[in-house]
């Protein structure tokens, strides 16, 4: 029987949080015709019987290896039944009926896609919607030294917002956060699906590149959802923080070869290039930071971390080649 909306959700050891996604989602008196799919990325815990035992009416789809996040959507993508469909992280919580709401509007409008405005726990903006910025030169924003001097440029030139900070109403926007994305399933059918190179970040916005060939993207701002973000994949990169901005530690290492991944599909060798050689010349300027900070008994930055960010850049530079060729290849340093 054909669905109105198929959610979908990737499963790593994250049973509790996903438990309490789906209670949360349907605690509300919401009448869409709707099916939750749940793929599993191998967690090899009891996160099935627990979910299941709670939720039988779950689709429970089991993948054999760890796939990440483009190949275990894509997975759920060709199974569901839906008109539309929603990516959803496990550690999304809902206060309303915004899967709906926001379903209803998707559909009454003429865009492809939709979000909606998702929230920290203690209720502050969290970015939803972003812009694409030429060359995607706004990945340079994370590097210690170099970052700064790009922003202050940035702000000289002023050179338009990377994203919206909160969004008021109704916000167009070039791509969507993939904690909470809701696509027509016509759009995917003309821009295919996600990107099996990626297998955890930076998928999702290359994917809307694509996808804003066939339309338009808007964020529902006065809907609302409470993200989490990143109680998962912190567990199992062993990192502490929040956001995309330490390049240092493991976690760092697979965004930062992921957006690599992402310049090279989106805008080209020649945009790869010019980004490689920007993290490579970062390389003195760390260090000299490192070094000055520890003669005036500063810990903004530490040798540990620079260690941490030479060791990631390399493993990019390992890989240079694969990504220039844009050959089909599994980008995974987990």
């Amino acid at each position: 029987m054909l669905k109105e909306l198929s959610i979908i959700i990737v499963n790593y050891r994250s049973a509790s949080l996903l438990i309490n996604c789906i209670q949360s989602h349907r605690q509300f008196n919401n009448h869409l015709n709707c099916e939750i799919i749940v793929v599993d990325n191998n967690s090899g815990d009891d996160s099935k019987e627990r979910i299941l035992s709670k939720y039988p009416d779950v689709t429970w789809i089991q993948m054999n290896y760890n796939s990440g996040f483009a190949r275990a959507n894509n997975e759920g993508i060709r199974h569901s039944k839906g008109d539309t469909i929603l990516l959803l992280n496990p550690d999304v919580l809902f206060e309303g009926d915004s899967v709906t709401q926001c379903y209803n509007r998707l559909q009454d409008s003429n865009y492809i896609g939709a979000g909606v405005q998702l929230l920290n726990p203690d209720r502050t903006s969290q970015i939803t919607g972003s812009y694409f910025i030429k060359g995607g030169i706004n990945h340079f924003l994370p590097l210690p030294v170099l970052g700064k001097l790009f922003k202050w440029l940035g702000t000289r030139l002023k050179v338009k917002k990377t994203s919206i900070p909160e969004a008021k109403g109704q916000a167009e926007v070039d791509w969507i956060n993939g904690a909470f994305l809701m696509v027509k399933k016509a759009a995917t059918e003309k821009a295919g699906l996600l990107d099996e190179d990626f297998f955890l970040y930076a998928e999702e916005i290359e994917w809307c590149s694509r996808l804003r060939r066939y339309g338009s993207f808007c964020v529902y701002g006065d809907l609302h959802a409470i993200h989490l973000q990143g109680e998962t994949a912190n567990k199992t990169f062993g990192s502490s923080g929040k956001g995309y901005f330490n390049l240092s530690d493991r976690k760092g290492g697979q965004i930062m070869l992921s957006n690599f991944v992402r310049i090279r599909k989106q805008f080209g060798t020649g945009w790869f290039i010019f980004h490689l050689l920007v993290y490579l010349a970062e390389i003195p300027f760390f260090f000299l930071k490192v070094c000055l900070q520890k003669l005036f008994m500063s810990v903004e930055w530490t040798f540990s971390e620079f260690r941490g960010y030479c060791k990631n850049l390399l493993t990019v530079v390992k890989h240079s080649f694969a990504i220039i060729r844009n050959k089909p290849h599994f980008y995974k340093v987990l």
